[in-house]
This record gives structure tokens, sequence and C-alpha cells, in this order.
């Protein structure tokens, strides 16, 4: 397998390794920076840091992509750092720009690490970041996959929902029908219909938004646990129809399916 810092160096990006710091990009409470790559926000999220992280003259940047695989995200030269201007509570907002010849393997090569407790780390010479893939082209949000293989987390819809992506909104903008909500910590699920003129991603346009779309025990399960619970919730489609199902008709398949998976007796209907 390919050294990452060596291929970085023989393609031609100019850095200096051994003042450079290794961002292990992960969760942080809030969203998966994964996510906030795909809406082409990454660097600007980077950029505001609870303590003073990136004192050194580079920052490598890896997204977290789980079980120790990584997908490289740049190399930044720090440009300065100040108080952070609207966050309160010692917080800091750097200023750093993407360092020239890399814009063909951000986002393209897929490493390979074992990540102890720190998100920062000092590059060493020692350090075992394998190129275990490099993709024909930047990661990004995989095009609609079909009616009937949608499975994804908050963060992904939230993401297809703010970036508007073509294939999903033209597939999920055209079609009624009935949907499930998993909670993934306990498996509980809510069986829910959407029959307005924008069919399912209008009604998942609110999921998006605040997590509960206004459904009463889903507004009680963030109340109890945190907005950020919402990170827990995962959708899919259980019956579609078209434009011209009747509200009805939406209803009474809404009915069956919370008889099928009893989601009143043990669910979140």
């Amino acid at each position: 397998m390919l050294g990452l810092v060596p291929y970085l160096l023989a393609s031609g990006v100019v850095f200096d390794p051994s003042d450079t710091r290794i961002h292990l990009a992960c969760w942080n409470g809030i969203e998966e920076p994964i996510n906030v790559y795909y809406r082409g926000e990454f660097q600007a999220w980077q950029e505001g840091q609870n303590r003073r992280n990136f004192e050194c003259k580079h920052v490598m940047s890896l997204i977290d992509l789980g079980r120790g695989i990584w997908l490289f995200a740049g190399i930044y030269h720090v440009l300065g750092c100040q108080p952070h201007p609207t966050w309160e509570g010692g917080h800091y907002l750097y200023s750093t720009e993407l360092l020239p010849g890399q814009s063909d393997l951000v986002g393209r090569l897929i490493i390979e690490h074992q990540r102890t407790r720190q998100s920062y780390v000092w590059c060493k010479p020692e350090m075992a970041l394998q190129i275990v893939e490099i993709k024909r082209e930047k990661m990004t949000i995989a095009d609609f996959p079909g009616y009937h293989s949608i499975v994804i987390n908050h963060d992904t819809l939230k993401t297809i929902i703010r970036m508007k992506i073509d294939s999903w909104y033209s597939a999920l903008a055209n079609i009624r029908g009935v949907y499930l909500i998993v909670d993934t910590t306990n498996g509980k699920t809510y069986v829910g219909k959407a029959s307005g003129d924008v069919g399912i991603w209008q009604r998942w346009s609110t999921y998006a938004d605040n997590g509960h779309g206004g459904n009463k025990e889903l507004i009680e399960v963030l109340v109890e646990n945190g907005e950020e619970y919402m990170k827990n919730f995962q959708y899919s489609l259980l019956e579609i129809a078209d434009t011209y199902a009747s509200e009805k008709y939406i209803l009474a398949r809404e009915a069956h399916w919370m008889k099928a998976l009893m989601s009143r007796k043990f669910g979140l209907n």
C-alpha cells in the first residue's frame, strides 16, 4: 500500500510534514463531518475550534468514514487565529487556505488509520497512513438508489434536502406514500404518510428541519433526549403511490402498516 505523506509529496503538494497536525475529523456531537463535506462547507466548519488546535504551519484533514477508514480532505496552510466572534467560552476561529496541487486528490483518497482518543495528532514518519483506495471520482452523496433501496440516516437526509439533489428531488417530489422512521438506538418505529402536493419530499423536508415533523411522539422523544438525538433516526419507504392517490387510500395504507408493524403498541405512533 502507498503511504499518504510520500504520495502527496511525490504528487507535488508542497508542505512540511514535521510542522503538520492531522485533524481526524469525527462527529462533534452535532453532525457528521462527512455530511459537512458533502455540502461543500468542510473548510469553514474545520476553522471553528474550541481550543488552539492548529498551532502549526499545516493541517492535514481526514474525515471519518467508520471502521478505521478516512477520506482525505486536503492539506491547509494556517494563516492566523483569533477569538471566535460569535461563539462564547474560549473558542477560536482560524484562517486557512487549501494548498495548491491537490484539487484532484481531495475527496478521492481513502486512508486506513486506527485512531486513538485524540482527534489532533502530529504527523510523524512512523504513522501508518496508508492509501487503500484512490477513487475515480470525488466522493458525493450517491444518486437516488430507487424507492425500495432507501435507508438513510438523519444527517444524510438533511444534506439531501439542503442541497436539493436533483435525482432525489425528482423521485420523492412526485410520489405519495407511507414511510418508516426507526430509532436506531432501540428499534422503535414510527409509520407516517405523505399525501401533499410535493409528496414524500415535502414531508421529509420537515424532518430534515427539526427531526420530528410535528409528530407528537417524536417531539416527546426529542424533548426527553435533546435535539441532537435526531441523529439516531433512520428513514425508508414502506409503500409508494402516485400523486393521484386519494387521501383516503393513503390513510388506509398507513393504518395497514401501523397494524403490521405494531407501531402503536410497541413503537412511536
